[in-house]
């Protein structure tokens, strides 16, 4: 294969990597508590390099660049805007932390607040999962004990009595994994944020963290980027189509 259709279609590959990320961003714009996504590209070695048949940084043919690959894909954990609902039991987190809510066996972190009591009376989120307190119990509500009220520390209020909601942070930076939409796993221990740091705001949620402008602008760079390679490749292909049949004719 021609070196520079191999460097065109690698990089058709990760901008086509890039285009799935920013529209997986774009389509939650509106989500709750949403996280973006950013692809990170790597510069590659060239394929002898890679093949073990030359060495990084000898300067001969066999060590030119090799295009470009997508790292990985890493995610912004940069906290979104608060807006402001009139919904009590609608919870915001201001500043780190993360609500803990238990879902088909598993305890799951989010930054997504718009919970509501169920026909059990306890507190779940959007799709049911249950919102644990700091002893890992549901927060529940006692229809007959009058009226309850969210604290600014998280805590859920109702007759005297004070349970304070789960808001933890992963141990170390970058150990979650996306479970889909706003929910993540921690990979490894979690810890509580101290009592005197949290601040929980009633009657407010966090919007998604995709600014649409900024991930519509990606699109167009990333798309115009893919059609650049494709065109290359497209190029390369008629070269090689009129190659062979000047070849075929003089024989």
């Amino acid at each position: 294969m021609p070196y520079g259709l191999y460097i065109a279609a690698e990089g058709a590959h990760a901008q086509s990597m890039r285009l799935e990320v920013v529209a997986n961003n774009l389509a939650n714009a509106s989500t709750t508590g949403f996280k973006r996504d950013l692809a990170l590209f790597q510069a590659r070695y060239s394929e002898a390099v890679q093949s073990g048949l030359a060495a990084p940084g000898s300067g001969s043919i066999n060590d030119i660049g090799g295009g470009v690959r997508v790292m990985a894909t890493e995610t912004d954990y940069s906290q979104g805007p608060l807006k402001s609902t009139g919904v009590e039991t609608d919870l915001a987190i201001q500043g780190d932390g993360y609500f803990v809510v238990q879902k088909d066996g598993r305890p799951l972190l989010t930054r997504a607040g718009n919970f509501s009591f169920n026909n059990n009376n306890q507190l779940v989120e959007a799709t049911g999962g249950l919102v644990m307190s700091d002893s890992n119990t549901p927060i529940t509500v006692d229809p007959e004990a009058g009226p309850w009220t969210f604290t600014p520390d998280g805590s859920f209020l109702q007759a005297g009595n004070a349970t304070p909601l789960a808001v933890v942070v992963p141990e170390g930076p970058g150990e979650l994994s996306k479970q889909g939409g706003n929910m993540f796993l921690p990979l490894g221990r979690t810890l509580p944020v101290a009592p005197e740091q949290r601040q929980v705001v009633s009657g407010s949620l966090e919007a998604s963290g995709v600014t649409p402008t900024m991930e519509m602008m990606e699109l167009i760079e990333s798309t115009r980027a893919f059609e650049a390679n494709v065109q290359m490749i497209r190029t390369y292909d008629t070269m090689i189509g009129n190659l062979i049949s000047s070849v075929l004719k003089e024989g």
